[in-house]
């Protein structure tokens, strides 16, 4: 969890929190170590989770790569460990313990960039030769890998049911009085491949009366000035009084958001699962996607398609979703039977079983 900032949760931040506790609970003969860093919140409650608080997080980048590559290593194999499971890097040092390595970004494909694109490149591609195992976050993320000479296991995603789900459970957070009653959605950070000016250009399509019904909340905090990117957009776009621009909100909140939303729009350039489509299907909310194949794998049918290049079509597709309530029926159904398809008990249960094999084809324990 090293990779993790403690001040900016992720998606890999939920990842490491769902994948041990459903791992602990289907096997609970396998222990974890788990390098958390000194501010991570994690529950330490579990005598079979030691949560390690000796090195740096990603909040300390170049501290935190030296205790990756050099530091971890000895120190999990000096507390018994079988196996070290990264995330996108084998360390320089592992101690002699395999590797098993989680893909879940292709950004190391990108050209150009600066220190922290030449070191994705040299991580991932050194990691994908080294490794004993790669785990993948779907089949799309795999073909794009090239040869891998390890065992390469494909995982879809977890979904926590418990907490995405169309009904709110009793007792759990509510939204603020303040957020409008119905809404469109766009929810990540402003990383300029999620292409917020995008959604808010398909937005405008939506006649004044429609969004005056249909605010646009985006969620999400800023990355590099992508915030006042989608801000100018809207004033372009004549729509800027329809745009609730919520920031970062609380990680507990975000099933709510998902419930109240009337859609959910995905305009990104490329992801190697969508997350946030999963977890929206699993809170009964419709979801306008970009046309990408990963996304198609994801949600099966379960979501409406389009091109967010094209205004128009993309404008189109989401003024149906607002306006007919039995297509928002029928994508809503369809989403809420797709999403159980994804959960931590499943991403688990692959996971650690491609684990323990891998170490057994090794003669080591498991």
């Amino acid at each position: 969890m090293l990779c993790e900032n403690p001040l900016r949760r992720t998606g890999l931040t939920t990842l490491g929190h769902g994948l041990v506790a459903a791992a602990r609970a289907q096997f609970p003969e396998v222990g974890w170590v788990v390098f958390a860093g000194p501010r991570q919140p994690w529950d330490e409650g579990d005598a079979g989770v030691e949560v390690v608080r000796d090195f740096p997080a990603n909040d300390r980048r170049a501290a935190r790569l030296w205790a990756d590559h050099f530091r971890v290593g000895p120190a999990a194999r000096a507390r018994g460990a079988a196996a070290l499971l990264t995330v996108g890097f084998v360390p320089v040092r592992t101690a002699g313990l395999p590797v098993a390595m989680h893909v879940f970004s292709l950004h190391h494909r990108r050209p150009g960039g600066g220190a922290g694109a030449r070191y994705r490149r040299w991580a991932v591609g050194r990691g994908l030769a080294r490794a004993a195992l790669v785990i993948a976050n779907s089949r799309w993320t795999a073909a794009q890998l090239g040869p891998v000479a390890a065992p390469l296991v494909v995982s879809h995603e977890g979904v926590d049911h418990a907490r995405f789900r169309p009904d709110a459970p009793a007792g759990g957070p509510a939204l603020p009085a303040s957020w409008p009653r119905e809404y469109v959605l766009w929810a990540s950070n402003f990383y300029p491949y999620k292409r917020a000016p995008l959604a808010i250009a398909a937005y405008a399509r939506l006649a004044p009366e429609q969004r005056a019904r249909f605010p646009l909340v985006l969620v999400g905090g800023d990355w590099h000035g992508g915030r006042a990117a989608a801000e100018a957009a809207a004033r372009r776009a004549g729509v800027a009084e329809n745009l609730v621009f919520a920031g970062w909100v609380d990680d507990a909140l975000l099933p709510a958001i998902y419930r109240g939303a009337r859609v959910h729009v995905l305009p990104t350039a490329e992801e190697t699962f969508g997350r946030s489509v999963a977890e929206a299907m699993a809170c009964g909310c419709p979801c306008l996607v970009q046309d990408l194949p990963v996304l198609r794998e994801v949600a099966e049918g379960a979501a409406d398609y389009v091109d967010f290049a094209d205004p128009a079509a993309a404008g189109a597709a989401l003024v149906r979703l607002c306006t007919d309530d039995g297509a928002a029926a029928r994508r809503r159904a369809a989403g809420l039977a797709r999403a159980q398809a994804f959960s931590f008990a499943q991403l688990a249960r692959e996971r650690v079983t491609a684990i323990r094999e891998m170490l057994a084809a090794r003669g080591g324990g498991s």
